[in-house]
């Protein structure tokens, strides 16, 4: 997808160097958007493919660290934003946590724990809501923006060892609408994006990948698991222009997984 109206514009994105995040990346900077993305632990890798980014694009890219547990960095991180780019027009709240963060909220209903539950909560939707806020103040100063959490069809059906991000993702799509009904007379819209099972290494992670796999192709009507490219369409769609009246909105990218 080619957009015109994105070019010198400015996507920020936490967790840019891996599946989802980095496909969104590569979308937005193939549109001419400059790029500040956020990585956890690699800096040499996220600054290598900031640098690949330029070179490919002809756009400015730069990562930063961040830790998506302790959100209200989020500020400092922003002011470091500021260093380098003289805009903000798009936030999409991408990162997740997985692996011992994780312990006590990714398992069966009665093995749930608080730890792990607020632990998730955090990087889900008090990461969602201290980084669009700081993107908001951004945003104001240039007449507006687009701002865009990540969710998932696991608030909406059943998936094993999935109560806890599941219950996540339903709590930060009820923060999207009230995100969007209190900024949109700012000219910012807000929406999220809820995948069905994306083949990513996040979900590779999962105890229960495969049977997911199998499982995800046997619904879909269309016999495959999502892509990374599929999720980063739909945001490039929702930051455009061409999305312009849709704000308050869960987007469903689920390959019609959903309805059988």
């Amino acid at each position: 997808m080619q957009l015109s109206d994105m070019e010198g514009k400015t996507l920020v994105i936490s967790g840019g160097t891996r599946g989802i995040g980095k496909a969104i990346v590569q979308e937005f900077a193939k549109n001419g958007v400059n790029v500040a993305f956020t990585y956890n632990s690699n800096k040499d890798l996220a600054k290598d493919f900031a640098n690949e980014l330029e070179e490919k694009y002809g756009i400015k890219a730069r990562s930063y660290a961040l830790n998506i547990l302790e959100p209200l960095t989020y500020k400092e991180l922003y002011k470091e934003i500021d260093k380098d780019f003289d805009r903000v027009d798009f936030f999409i709240s991408n990162a997740i946590i997985s692996g011992r963060a994780v312990v006590g909220g990714y398992t069966k209903f009665m093995r749930l724990k608080p730890r792990g539950l607020n632990n998730i909560f955090t990087a889900t939707v008090d990461a969602f809501v201290v980084g669009a806020q700081e993107a908001a103040k951004r945003m104001e100063k240039v007449g507006g923006g687009s701002i865009i959490s990540l969710s998932s069809t696991g608030n909406r059906v059943y998936i094993d060892n999935y109560a806890g991000h599941g219950a996540a993702k339903a709590a930060v799509e009820a923060m999207v609408r009230y995100g969007a009904t209190e900024l949109g007379e700012l000219g910012i819209r807000v929406n999220a994006i809820s995948g069905g099972p994306i083949e990513t290494d996040a979900l590779k992670a999962f105890t229960n990948y495969e049977e997911v796999k199998d499982k995800t192709a046997d619904l879909s009507p269309l016999n495959r698991m999502g892509k990374p490219e599929d999720i980063a369409g739909a945001a490039l769609f929702l930051c455009s222009q061409k999305a312009s009246w849709i704000t308050g909105h869960t987007l469903l990218i689920d390959g019609g997984t959903t309805f059988k």
